[in-house]
């Protein structure tokens, strides 16, 4: 599983001071620690922007490519932003994201197949409701790929998203545990490789201790690596969990194993 960093995000007050006043020092000090902190992508994740959405989004885009040449996923619902985002990006971003939401399709998928990016499609309904049972998910990736694929992407270029749910809700258990059979059906299900991504922070939102909160997400990891999940995106300073993924990534890798380190190592380890 690929790394992939939550943490620049609107919700977090510093961040979203940070974009209001352009100011890069905070955005700096937060791509410092998810760099020192393993990621190996980062979500950008400004919200909608409703001021100058151009501006603000071509200012984190350039802020944080100056410190760092990681994947960038780029994560509003403002085609304004996220068109400008793209554009200032230097390598191949992705797009987070869409969903069978017609809004979505309409705006934010033609810029996928523009900037010829990678697309995150979220196993939603078209009224964003979230699906409960397995067979509700691969019948909503099945419209999903046919949606996106008629709208010009390249089918290569798409990542599905099957929404973890968190565990406060009522069917959240319930709906976590279709999440990885849907996982492990997909590649069968549409009849061509697909790459997968999940949200591990979703798991645990909400009112609860921290060290439950990576408890939960630890145990939870081994089971989305066992089904093939691809990226996972998750809050980097929850070190044991971004841990459990290296580890994870160890064992169900074709390296060799080495005591000394947590993930695979070269053929000429000792």
């Amino acid at each position: 599983m690929i790394i992939i960093a939550d943490n620049l995000h609107v919700m977090q007050p510093l961040f979203a001071r940070a974009l209001t006043s352009l100011d890069p020092v905070p955005v700096r000090a937060m791509v410092e620690a998810c760099l020192q902190n393993d990621a190996q992508g980062l979500d950008l994740n400004p919200g909608p922007l409703r001021k100058h959405p151009e501006a603000a989004m071509v200012f984190l885009v350039e802020t944080v490519q100056a410190m760092t040449d990681l994947p960038l996923l780029l994560d509003t619902t403002n085609p304004a932003a996220m068109a400008a985002g793209l554009a200032a990006c230097r390598g191949r971003a992705m797009v987070n994201g869409v969903s069978l939401e017609p809004a979505k399709l309409e705006r934010i998928l033609p810029l996928a197949v523009q900037f010829d990016a990678d697309l995150i499609g979220y196993l939603l309904h078209p009224n964003s409701q979230v699906p409960i049972d397995a067979a509700d998910m691969m019948a909503l990736a099945v419209d999903l790929f046919q949606a996106v694929t008629d709208g010009g992407l390249d089918p290569r270029r798409l990542i599905l998203d099957p929404v973890i749910a968190p565990l406060s809700w009522q069917d959240g258990a319930r709906h976590n545990r279709a999440v990885l059979e849907v996982i492990g059906a997909l590649p069968d299900l549409l009849g061509t490789p697909v790459r997968t991504i999940a949200g591990i922070s979703n798991l645990a939102s909400g009112a609860m201790p921290l060290d439950r909160k990576i408890s939960l997400e630890k145990a939870f990891v081994p089971m989305l690596a066992a089904v093939g999940l691809d990226m996972a995106l998750v809050n980097v300073c929850h070190g044991p969990t971004v841990e459990t993924i290296r580890l994870c990534n160890g064992l169900l890798g074709e390296g060799v194993f080495a005591w000394a380190a947590s993930g695979p190592a070269t053929s000429g380890s000792n």
